[in-house]
């Protein structure tokens, strides 16, 4: 589903882009490769003999890449869409830590960002913000001889970055950007609280996973 979300994205702003007149060069197509440092979150521990005690679970650190296609709305303002992903695998951990199977991880986000400095400038440094959602792949596993899979899932996530952009050239670019994504997983049961208008209720401990990505790649502009 979200791929074809990405397809058409793209779509509408391809199509955004062919009613700009061509010498505007509104139109960055971006390509990026870089590192994701990756944190995952803890819950109740699990006690399996003879191997150690897990109340953790983690993706590891691991290469990524990107895509993204942004549209210029005048000199300072960009929307765009931004896809990213991590290959790497999931981590349990505890007393020690045990490899559990390889995982994607997949990035989809519209975003905002302010580029400072004039459209022409040689170097302008610029901010972002995305809204959108992260998709964890399957992992397969092996356990006691048998292979099994554990089904993906997607949940919201927000994405903030800052960056600066390169131009030795009007229609070539380089990007240097840092990004980070956190992605809400669950909440867990922080006690109660009370007060006297609404009564008492449970007050929940939100937990995230978070993406710090550090990256570089190439722009066209057109």
């Amino acid at each position: 589903m979200f791929r074809r979300m990405l397809l058409v994205a793209l779509a509408v702003l391809a199509v955004t882009a062919a009613t700009s007149q061509a010498q505007d060069s509104r139109v960055e197509l971006s390509g990026t490769a870089g590192w994701t440092f990756a944190d995952g979150v803890s819950g109740q521990s699990v006690n399996v003999p003879g191997v150690g005690i897990f109340d953790r679970i983690d993706p590891k650190d691991a290469f990524s890449w990107g895509a993204r296609l942004g549209y210029n709305l005048n000199e300072n303002v960009e929307i765009g869409f931004l896809f990213n992903q991590q290959s790497t695998s999931l981590e349990i951990g505890g007393t020690s830590t045990v490899e559990f199977g390889d995982l994607s991880i997949y990035n989809y986000h519209g975003y905002f960002a302010f580029n400072f400095g004039d459209y022409d400038a040689s170097a302008r440094p610029y901010i972002l913000v995305g809204l959108g959602a992260t998709q964890y792949g399957s992992v397969n596993v092996n356990l006691a001889g048998a292979q099994r899979s554990v089904d993906g899932n997607t949940r919201f996530s927000g994405t903030l970055g800052a960056g600066l952009k390169l131009f030795p050239g009007p229609r070539f670019g380089l990007r240097l950007e840092g990004r980070w994504t956190p992605t809400y997983i669950k909440s867990d049961a922080a006690g109660w609280w009370c007060d006297p208008f609404w009564g008492c209720y449970v007050v929940g401990d939100s937990q995230y996973a978070n993406q710090y990505e550090l990256s570089g790649g190439v722009i066209l502009r057109f």
